[in-house]
């Protein structure tokens, strides 16, 4: 099965649709699949459940998709950086499922895993855990969270072959793994194809059984929030 297609809207083609749920890949905006994003906005898709850890900025990222209203609900574990979703949430338009970091990373990993449920004590106490399951283990309180899924997961490598074997850099490697596991559809958008078999095995961070699409693309790489400090 061919998997290297020429652009982030062919790769997309046919697989987008009203009300999908989608996973998005990425760290704040390190490692986030940006060209892929571009595709799905000029898809027109809308009604659109996004499960990312942020939601980008106002002008790139999955706010770009905030910005023409298309996503219906995020499931995030940090907003902070935008003001279009603040806007959005705090006006009743946009749909706010909100998770710790840990938790939203451990809810992908067990979609991927086929685990549709499991227990932590993160949130016990908090709004977070408000009309959920509880259960006592060895006389602690721990609170039920669900595995997550998705119709489609785009993400961001940094290598790639023709087999769909992905390499992550650094900071990339936040969400874009476990988000290849847990979409029924996985596209990946790389800075480099090599050729099958030039990869180590050993370094291979997401095999090519999860991945059903990939592009070589270019990408902007924006710094969220430079901080610098005086001579």
């Amino acid at each position: 099965m061919k998997k290297i297609y020429a652009d982030a809207a062919s790769a997309l083609q046919g697989l987008t649709f009203d009300g999908m749920t989608v996973m998005a890949g990425g760290f704040g905006l390190c490692g986030i699949p940006e060209n892929l994003i571009l595709a799905l906005r000029d898809s027109g898709a809308k009604n659109l459940t996004v499960i990312s850890n942020n939601a980008g900025v106002d002008d790139f990222g999955l706010g770009l998709l905030l910005h023409t209203r298309q996503i219906k609900k995020m499931v995030s574990s940090y907003v902070g950086e935008n003001k279009t979703f603040e806007k959005q949430y705090l006006s009743g338009e946009l749909e706010l499922e909100f998770n710790p970091q840990g938790t939203l990373a451990e809810r992908i990993r067990a979609g991927g895993a086929g685990i549709p449920a499991f227990y932590t004590k993160t949130g016990v106490g908090t709004l977070v855990a408000e009309g959920k399951e509880h259960k006592d283990f060895d006389g602690e309180t721990y609170v039920m969270e669900t595995g997550l899924k998705a119709d489609l997961s785009i993400i961001k490598a940094w290598k790639g072959d023709a087999e769909g074997n992905l390499v992550f850099r650094k900071t990339a490697r936040n969400f874009n793994p476990m988000m290849a596991t847990a979409g029924k559809v996985t596209v990946a958008e790389v800075e480099e194809i090599v050729p099958v078999g030039s990869l180590d095995p050993d370094n291979i961070h997401t095999p090519g059984i999860f991945v059903q699409r990939i592009i070589k693309a270019s990408h902007e790489k924006r710094i969220e929030q430079r901080t610098v400090r005086a001579a």
